[in-house]
């Protein structure tokens, strides 16, 4: 059976005969990545191949709410089925610009804990959020002793950057440390305290960027918007990702901490490398 009989048979929810089978599910599952590949040709830019079966737009039906999602609801198949694009389980978080604020001058204190800098008993203005995450290569396996770095703009929306800090002094605070890096472990993780991110003017998504290095080479520069935000469809760099499939790669959940007296949140964003950092 072909990978379009199989597409068929999957989108109107039954199966070939006899039962699902490792080859009807192989072609289906090829057919779906396929069609992932397709996710960014389908914007109508010249030489770039039209969808399979003549359809002219990526059904709703196809777009995977986030990477656990597609892992959960194929997850034993996967990796019963030999051979079935090992390669491909995760989708690679997409490269953003880097943006004009990352700091021309670092910080001293320059550590994960972005609410406290060096010995001050004066915490940062904001909803503290406890972000972690992992970085993982395209198969999953984790990236250890990868330097994350994370920048934001404070509760005011200044940036720790000469241009912006400059002319906002008086607005600026002076207890967000405003950048802060960490070096991943054994299982990819990283983690840092920061505030939960506001807009910026002519930004009016919040969002965090990051940059990941390694052995002296920048990895990934990306950027990633609280999920579900008013802003985010009136942000310029976030309208600018035009795949919707990216644009879920690229937004997170800040979850409210479970009985918090100080309503801090609590955020988990993967990092999903599309290449290794042996790979070039």
């Amino acid at each position: 059976m072909g990978a379009r009989h199989a597409h068929r048979e999957a989108m109107t929810g039954s199966e070939p005969e006899g039962g699902l089978n490792s080859a009807w599910f192989a072609d289906f599952v090829r057919d779906f990545l396929e069609r992932l590949s397709f996710n960014k040709t389908c914007h109508g830019m010249s030489g770039r191949r039209a969808l399979p079966l003549g359809i002219s737009t990526m059904p709703k039906s196809l777009l995977i709410p986030n990477r656990r999602v597609f892992l959960g609801a194929f997850g034993a198949a996967l990796f019963t089925t030999r051979g079935l694009f090992a390669e491909q389980l995760l989708l690679p978080t997409p490269a953003m610009t880097e943006g004009p604020f990352y700091p021309d001058k670092l910080p001293l204190d320059r550590d994960n804990d972005l609410i406290i800098i060096s010995d001050s008993t004066t915490p940062a203005v904001g909803e503290i959020t406890h972000l972690t995450g992992r970085v993982l290569n395209a198969n999953g396996t984790p990236v250890k002793d990868a330097t994350v770095e994370i920048w934001q703009c404070d509760a005011n929306a200044v940036y720790l950057h000469t241009r912006d800090s400059g002319p906002k002094a008086d607005q600026q605070d002076k207890h967000f440390q405003g950048f802060g890096h960490f070096t991943t472990g054994a299982a990819g993780e990283y983690r840092f305290r920061t505030i939960k991110p506001v807009p910026y003017p002519g930004r009016p998504a919040p969002h965090i960027h990051f940059k990941v290095k390694k052995g002296g080479r920048d990895l990934l520069t990306s950027q990633f918007m609280v999920r579900g935000h008013e802003g985010n469809l009136r942000d310029g760099v976030f309208s600018g990702v035009r795949d919707l499939i990216d644009r879920e790669l690229v937004v997170a959940d800040f979850i409210p901490v479970k009985d918090s007296k100080i309503g801090e949140y609590r955020c988990h964003f993967d990092i999903i490398l599309g290449r290794t950092p042996n790979e070039g």
